[in-house]
């Protein structure tokens, strides 16, 4: 026997259903907003209704006949009024309307359980360490009230502590670190794990105020900021720090533009803290912070990189202009860094010079000159493994002498090879970042001073604390500068590397740069000129060939009556300088600090002016040459 279908309303009710209610809801919303004028006022006029209720039941019994007189006597003249019906109507709705209106609930007044039984933990917490078994009126006793110990405070969202003002008794040895980040530990514990509180002593007033630290941005980007020549930008920090902002462009991800508050290095010869020194553990950003550093110099100054760590992290600044080397070996690191050395000397002479003289500096050693050292360490483990010298001995004099010859030494190590470093590098590098997790020993080792802020556990990369010379210290986060040379990076940050970066001035490996034609041998302008022809020597002249090549030329091309011009190497301390003529008087005169000027009369008269530093040159009749050649 065949089974009869389900009839249509019971095989697809449970739709039809759930469309009806639908319609339903969309026609009652659409009801409520068109009755919302007749719903606020019906809403007013019973509220006016109850109010008028409950004035007439707390009116006494022996007035309430006068209230109804004096209420039909209103009744009464607006009735008689012309339009007086119609203006106590409009008078009434307007009342209802506003009487019926929605009400925003008022703030509830003072703290929710919640965040009562917080602060009842908070100054329990307290307790043994702002109380005496000996004070007659305690502020902190167990069991106490907490309202007078905490005057001000202020709850986020999440229900933790967003601000919060605390009293201590007089007694407290607030001037003491130990005891102030004894309290600091506790606050940080008690009020919420995960966030950076900043913490403010009013020794005057003995009041602490403790502020939950909103998150530095991470998003940052290198990119080209607008400082002046001198001025170098290590981070971001926070608005309460500085007051100084910087705009930042938007991003390749379509963030839009914005100021924030930078952490701005000056260098220079007026600078106080000339020299950086960045500490950290593995990735945590100090070689990120070294490439910004790098990008942002190249536009005013050369570089010179030298990376211990021997990972490539800077190849992309190999052949740019204004990089002068990059160096990841020992032999190649002491060969740059004493360039850097006998630079600085140069550059000290030649403004020693221009002083005394009274001109200004030369044009040479305007161009700031930076020094970039990442990871010295390892190579001092080379060095002394390899009986050489450390490369570090070799800063002395940047660190030293840098900031008069304009030259700016940043060293970046582990934080855990801070005993390694030289003595000069800790002496003279007055402006010091740390980055990523550190304890606050280690932060107060190398910064100087204790920050303001509880170092957290969980960090981002390139966040740290930064400090300039005396002043205070500041939490740091460092701009997204990655190796563009790193598959891992991402492509904005990629690219936004690579737009700084200036043009290759030497080509890649393998290839050399055209060496442009040498200029004509003295000797051989000497011959073609001929007899009483005259050859300036000095420093624009050319140099003179070497003694040998005029040595295997003098027997062939010279004649015996012209006289040969034979360079010997002057001794460095006292050069001198002999001409040796055949039977003829030699005349010299030697003024002081001036060139030397030799007149030496012969059949071929050549005049040669020498400065005083350069090589002496020795005149002698070719039969003696040839008289000791055999």
């Amino acid at each position: 026997m065949a089974r009869r279908p389900l009839p249509r309303i019971l095989s697809n009710g449970g739709a039809q259903l759930t469309r009806s209610r639908e319609l339903a809801r969309t026609a009652a919303g659409g009801a409520a907003d068109v009755l919302q004028p007749l719903i606020t006022i019906a809403r007013g006029l019973r509220r006016l209704a109850s109010a008028a209720r409950r004035r007439w039941a707390e009116t006494p019994k022996d007035r309430r006949g006068g209230l109804l007189f004096l209420a039909a006597s209103v009744v009464l003249v607006v009735a008689l009024v012309p339009y007086g019906p119609l203006l106590a109507v409009v008078t009434l709705m307007a009342a209802a309307a506003w009487t019926g209106r929605e009400r925003a609930r008022p703030a509830p007044e003072g703290p929710d359980e919640a965040q009562t039984r917080r602060l009842r933990s908070l100054y329990e917490a307290l307790v043994p360490y702002f109380s005496l078994p000996d004070d007659p009126d305690p502020l902190y006793a167990h069991g106490g009230s907490w309202e007078k110990a905490f005057p001000s405070y202020e709850f986020d969202d999440d229900g933790r502590f967003g601000h919060l003002v605390i009293r201590y008794p007089a007694y407290f040895t607030d001037g003491e670190a130990h005891s102030r980040t004894r309290i600091e530990h506790l606050l940080t514990a008690k009020a919420g794990r995960g966030r950076e509180y900043h913490f403010v002593w009013d020794e005057e007033a003995n009041h602490l105020s403790v502020a939950a630290l909103a998150p530095l941005p991470t998003d940052i980007a290198a990119q080209r900021f607008v400082t002046a020549p001198g001025e170098t930008v290590l981070g971001f920090t926070d608005p309460t720090r500085t007051q100084r902002t910087l705009p930042l462009s938007p991003g390749a991800d379509g963030g839009a533009a914005r100021d924030v508050p930078p952490v701005v290095w000056r260098t220079g010869i007026r600078s106080t803290e000339p020299h950086l020194l960045v500490l950290g553990r593995p990735g945590t950003g100090t070689s990120t912070l070294l490439r910004s550093v790098a990008l942002q110099a190249l536009h005013h100054g050369d570089l010179v990189i030298v990376d211990g760590g021997g990972t490539g992290e800077y190849a992309c600044l190999t052949g740019r202009d204004g990089v002068l080397a990059v160096e990841c070996g020992l032999t190649g690191a002491l060969t740059s860094l004493e360039w850097a050395a006998h630079e600085t000397e140069r550059r000290l002479i030649a403004l020693n010079r221009a002083r005394q003289e009274g001109q200004p500096p030369p044009e040479d050693t305007r161009r700031p000159l930076w020094v970039l050292v990442d990871r010295p360490s390892a190579f001092a483990h080379l060095a002394a493994a390899d009986g050489r010298r450390d490369p570090q001995s070799l800063l002395q004099v940047p660190l030293r002498h840098g900031r008069a010859a304009n030259v700016t030494v940043v060293v970046a190590d582990q934080l855990d090879a801070v005993d390694v470093l030289g003595d000069a590098v800790r002496q003279h590098t007055r402006a010091r970042v740390v980055l990523g997790p550190a304890s606050a020993e280690e932060l107060t080792a190398a910064l100087g001073a204790v920050p303001h802020t509880t170092p957290v556990e969980q960090v981002p990369p390139g966040r740290g604390y930064a400090r300039l010379g005396t002043g205070p210290v500041h939490r740091l986060q460092v701009p997204a500068t990655p190796d563009p040379y790193d598959d891992a990076t991402s492509d904005t940050h990629r690219q936004a590397v690579l737009d700084l970066l200036p043009q290759r001035t030497t080509p890649a490996d393998g290839d050399h740069a055209p060496v442009p034609e040498e200029e004509e041998p003295a000797t051989a302008r000497l011959r073609k000129t001929g007899a009483g022809a005259s050859v300036p020597t000095g420093p624009g002249s050319p140099a003179a060939p070497a003694d040998d090549e005029r040595r295997q030329g003098a027997p062939e091309d010279t004649p015996d009556d012209t006289p040969v011009r034979e360079t010997v190497p002057a001794k460095a301390s006292a050069p001198a300088r002999e001409t040796v003529p055949s039977e003829t008087p030699v005349r010299e005169t030697v003024p002081s600090e001036t060139p030397v000027r030799e007149t030496v009369p012969a059949e071929s008269p050549v005049r040669e002016t020498v400065p005083a530093e350069s090589p002496v040159r020795e005149t002698v009749p070719a039969e003696a040459v040839a008289a000791e050649r055999a």
